[in-house]
This record gives C-alpha cells, structure tokens and sequence, in this order.
C-alpha cells in the first residue's frame, strides 16, 4: 500500500508539472485545443448527417447511436491525455538510447515511460464534448438514471480504459526490434476508430475478433451497450478478465522487450 501510495504521488507529481509546462506557453495549450476542437467540430457534422438521415443501426436510433459516439469521444479524451504522449515517445527512446536516463531512475522502467507525460490540451475539449453528448442521449433515449446503471457505465469506462493501455502498448514495443514503428502505430489508432460507432455494424466474426482477440471494442461500445441493457452478463465477466489478462501479457511482453535492449552505451 505504501508502495502504491508512493507511485500515485509521483504520477499527481508528473500531472502536476505537465500543467506548468503546458502554462507557460499559453498560446501553443490554446492552439492545440483549437485544433482539437476543430476535429470535434467535424465530429458533429457527422452526428448531424446521422439525424438528418435518420439512420438506424440493427435497431439502434440516432440518440442511442450517440452514445456510442459520446462514449467513445470521452475515452479518446482520457487516451490522448494520458496515453498517446507518452506511448509515441517509446520508440524515439529506443532509438536515441534515452531509455538509459530512466533506467537509472529509482521508479518502474514501465511507469516512468507510460505515464511521465499528460496532455491537458487534447483531452479537455474531448471529454468536455463527450459528456454533453452521452448526457444528451442518456436523457433522450430515456435511459434510467439510477446508481446502478450510472456505476455501470463508469466501471465499464475505466475497465475500457485499463484495456486501452496495453491494446496501444504492444505495437510499440516491437521498436526494441524494429527501427520504426510508426506504421504499426498508425494502424493501432486506425483501429481505434472502429469504436466511434457501435460495434453491431460489423460482421459477426469481426465482432469477436474486438472483443476476445484484440479486445478494442470493450474500450468505448460496452459501457453504453451496459445502460442500454445490451450487455450478456458473459461480456461483462469478460471486460474484467480482459483488463487483468491482457495487462498481465503486456508486462510479460515488457520484460522480453527489454531483455532485447542495446543500450547507447552498451
């Protein structure tokens, strides 16, 4: 308990300074948030075509759909602030043996380059937008507003959360092989936009495949579906076994990758 009270400090620490460093150059927090307002904002054209159109989805209305999409755009919040920065740095670590500053740090290898970095910039505008939209859905899909079902889909959320960290970490530890990942990683977030709709669009197979192979729509499709009552209890069963398992795999895949490591300084 010390050892996770101390951890936890050290990350508030990190958030902490990530926000002064963001401060001191007001201009360029504003203009990434403009930027990420401004792809919010074609977001929305798109949200608009679906209610204009009135499309339905294997019997999903536009509001139930915006859910989804909500659902969705607040996770990529929480996953640009808190994964993104720092996961696109690993390779560049690798590659320019910077990865032997933190080595010598008296914290977790994995911690220090997972979480040093927070972007305020990219999630505030995501998350704000996001809750205004599954707010909005909630209430028009008439969506019992109840501690179980709000607990639900919070739990769910996080849960999808966990799951984000290692789905995103495993291509990129393939730089301890690979010169450039950046192509992996350019697929992984191409995948991440299979979640901005629901999940009932795809096939069957495909389905599987995102839940129980590359478990990338339990991340933002399950917490809705839960609220929605769409959920099997199996799938709910899963999303905690799914965020134990796959963390348990990547810390394993940690340890290989590093026993693959060449040093700058041999």
């Amino acid at each position: 308990l010390k050892e996770i009270k101390r951890y936890l400090n050290i990350y508030f620490l990190f958030i902490k300074n990530c926000l002064i460093a963001q401060l001191e150059y007001r201009t360029n927090f504003a203009i990434a948030m403009l930027i990420e307002c401004a792809f919010l904002f074609t977001k929305v054209l798109y949200i608009i075509v679906i209610f204009n159109v009135g499309v339905t989805i294997n019997g999903l209305e536009p509001y139930e759909i915006l859910m989804f999409i909500g659902s969705y755009t607040i996770i990529t919040g929480f996953m640009d602030a808190i994964f993104f920065p720092n996961i696109s740095r690993i390779s560049q670590y690798v590659r320019s043996g910077e990865l032997d500053l933190y080595i010598t740090k008296p914290l977790s290898l994995q911690f220090i380059v997972s979480f040093r970095y927070f972007d305020f910039g990219l999630a505030i505008p995501n998350i704000i937008v996001g809750i205004v939209m599954v707010v909005v859905a909630w209430l028009k899909v008439g969506i019992d507003i109840s501690l179980f079902n709000i607990t639900g889909y919070i739990i769910l959320s996080i849960l999808g959360l966990i799951i984000t960290y290692p789905v995103l970490m495993f291509p990129t530890l393939l730089s301890f092989w690979v010169i450039n990942t950046s192509e992996l990683n350019n697929i992984t977030f191409a995948l991440w936009d299979f979640n901005n709709m629901p999940m009932q669009i795809y096939g069957k197979v495909l389905q599987k495949i995102g839940v129980f192979l590359i478990p990338i729509f339990i991340i933002t499709n399950f917490a809705p579906m839960f609220v929605m009552g769409l959920l099997d209890t199996t799938y709910i069963i899963w999303s905690i076994v799914a965020a134990i398992l796959f963390n348990l795999l990547l810390r394993l895949f940690w340890t290989l990758a590093l026993k693959s490591y060449s040093s700058a300084s041999s």
